[in-house]
């Protein structure tokens, strides 16, 4: 079944299966069944069409996912970078921006290691 572009699966419970879109998580499904008037153990592939467009209005009319959400969480990053502020220079230079300490951790934004060689000491 596809609701809102993507393609969620059949064999998951409703609430868990609706995550699958950007922008949704669980408290956000389970609001959305809640207003369908649908039970949250149901599975996706158990919903009939009536409940299914009852959720694809939903989401359309009370939602920001996927594609619109995802051009404006990019176009408030390059705001950030534009007007050079902290946060904005360190999503451009790809650390990270909340606190963290970058001495030991944040691989994931700061990516592989890069060995440096260490000068040779001079011997007297």
């Amino acid at each position: 079944m596809r609701i809102a572009g993507v393609d969620i699966p059949d064999k998951k419970r409703g609430e868990i299966a609706l995550t699958y879109i950007y922008g949704i998580g669980r408290s956000a499904s389970v609001k959305i069944l809640e207003k369908a008037n649908i039970s949250l153990d149901k599975k996706a592939g158990e919903w009939n069409d009536a409940e299914a467009n009852a959720i694809r209005g939903i989401i359309s009319e009370e939602f920001t996912v996927e594609g619109q959400l995802r051009s404006e969480v990019q176009l408030a990053i390059k705001r950030l970078m534009d007007i050079g502020c902290y946060r904005g220079v360190r999503h451009r230079k790809g650390l990270p921006l909340r606190g963290q300490r970058t001495k030991n951790n944040s691989r994931t934004r700061k990516g592989k290691r890069k060995t440096v060689a260490n000068k040779k000491k001079a011997t007297k």
